[in-house]
This record gives C-alpha cells, sequence and structure tokens, in this order.
C-alpha cells in the first residue's frame, strides 16, 4: 500500500510513500512536513492499494518518532514467541453504516482479542477487491444488511503483538479504511458468517450509542465523526428520538 500526499485535489503529488509495516498514514505525512486534511481515494486491488490524501503544509519542527509503538496482547506470551512473531500487515475495510434505525454495530467473537466488546461491520480486503467492495461483502456477511457507499472518511492503524485467532503469535499491522454509508432499507441484522469474528450484530439507536461497549478504536471514530456524518446524510434528528 503506498501514501498519496496532494494540496490541491486531482493537482500533483507533494509525497509518495509506501507504508511500511508499523507505520501510521498521519505520523508519515506529519514527519515529510504534512498533516492530512481529508483522504481524497482509495484506488487498486489489494496489497497494491493507493490512498490518496489531501494535506496542507504545517511549517512545525519535525523530530522524527518512527514507527507505531506496538502493543502487547496477551500476558501470557513468553520471551521467545515475541522475539520471533510473524510478522503481518493486513488491509480491511469498515464504514459507519447509518439508518432510520441507528448506526450499525457488530460484536466481536470469542476468536479475537476483545469479545463482547463492538464495533463496525468490515474486514479484510482480499485478492482483487478493492475496499468498498470488500465492505460491502463484508456488511452482507456480518449483518444481512445491503449498504451503500457515501464517501470515503478516515484511515486508521493499530500496531500489536498478539495471537491469531489461529493460534500464531503475530506482529500484526492493522491498516484501516473507513467509509461512510447508508443503509436505505434496514433490516434486523443477522450474522450470515457463523464461527467468524462476529458474534452477534444490531442496530443501535443513535441517541443511545454512547452507553455501548465500543472497541477502543472504534470509539475513537465514532467520536471524531458520528455527529457530523448523522447531520450530512439526514439522521440528526433521530438523536432526540426514544
Amino acid at each position: 500500500m503506498q501514501i498519496v500526499g496532494v494540496v490541491v485535489a486531482g493537482g500533483s503529488s507533494v509525497f509518495v510513500r509506501p507504508l511500511a509495516h508499523g507505520a501510521d498514514p498521519h505520523r508519515l505525512a506529519w514527519e515529510l512536513g504534512y498533516r492530512i486534511v481529508r483522504p481524497l481515494s482509495a484506488t487498486g486491488l489489494g496489497d497494491d492499494l493507493t490512498f490518496t490524501v489531501q494535506v496542507s503544509a504545517h511549517g512545525r519542527t519535525v523530530s522524527e518518532r518512527g514507527l507505531q509503538r506496538r502493543r502487547a496482547l496477551n500476558p501470557d506470551l513468553t520471551e521467545a514467541e515475541i522475539s520471533a512473531p510473524l510478522v503481518r500487515q493486513r488491509l480491511a475495510a469498515y464504514a459507519i453504516v447509518l439508518s432510520e434505525q441507528g448506526v450499525l454495530a457488530t460484536e466481536f467473537s470469542e476468536r479475537t482479542a476483545v469479545p463482547g466488546s463492538w464495533g463496525l461491520p468490515g474486514g479484510g480486503i482480499d485478492h482483487g477487491e478493492n475496499p468498498s467492495q470488500a465492505v460491502i461483502r463484508e456488511a452482507i456477511e456480518e449483518t444481512g444488511q445491503h449498504i451503500e457507499i457515501a464517501h470515503l472518511l478516515d484511515i486508521q492503524t493499530d500496531h500489536w503483538i498478539g495471537r491469531s485467532p489461529a493460534g500464531l503469535i503475530e506482529d500484526f499491522h492493522a491498516v484501516r479504511i473507513i467509509y461512510a454509508a447508508t443503509c436505505p432499507n434496514p433490516t434486523e441484522p443477522v450474522v450470515n458468517d457463523v464461527g467468524g469474528t462476529t458474534a452477534s450484530t444490531r442496530w443501535v439507536p443513535l441517541h443511545q450509542w454512547q452507553r455501548m461497549h465500543w472497541a477502543a478504536g472504534t470509539r475513537a471514530l465514532l467520536d471524531r465523526h458520528l455527529v457530523r456524518l448523522a447531520l450530512q446524510l439526514g439522521y440528526r434528528r433521530r438523536w432526540a428520538a426514544g
């Protein structure tokens, strides 16, 4: 995956950089002298993805901080396991999906490191698939809902070492492309991909979303975007419901 920075949409790039394992796009841009204003496009298939962002020069003195800090998820890991993990970067696509019934949520299963926490529909980008196709497919598999992409919203990364659902010890770099989406005809959510990383799914009324136990990354995205999205997509009045 590569990150392309442009000052004006459609203009020439001011930087083009591969997203190295453990790197964060926002930090990468900052250390090159820019801040990310907004994402513009995610094009390409699978690992050959190009993520284009609009940037502006920040004019600050930069001290390089390097890669994202790697968190340890499993306290039972031995020094030998930590010293020789399988290095894996995973590109995935997710969406904040809104409808007349609220925001669409998925509960993490026991196969994950955060069982019982809630997240957004989405998942890994398959070979030969672009991110928007991936999130539409994942929404059907995890929730049974047919969604429509509104626009590209954000990019989020995380870096940890832990045990995968298959039991492997991984130095894992999660790269998440986030979309805004709607569901014009919401139904009762149902998990079609039984036995995977999604235990259950539900629509959360907008006036109740803060009561949910969201995974940390999801909570950060909702804090940053949900109110504005609800206003943009015509669901702001749902905050007063109930």
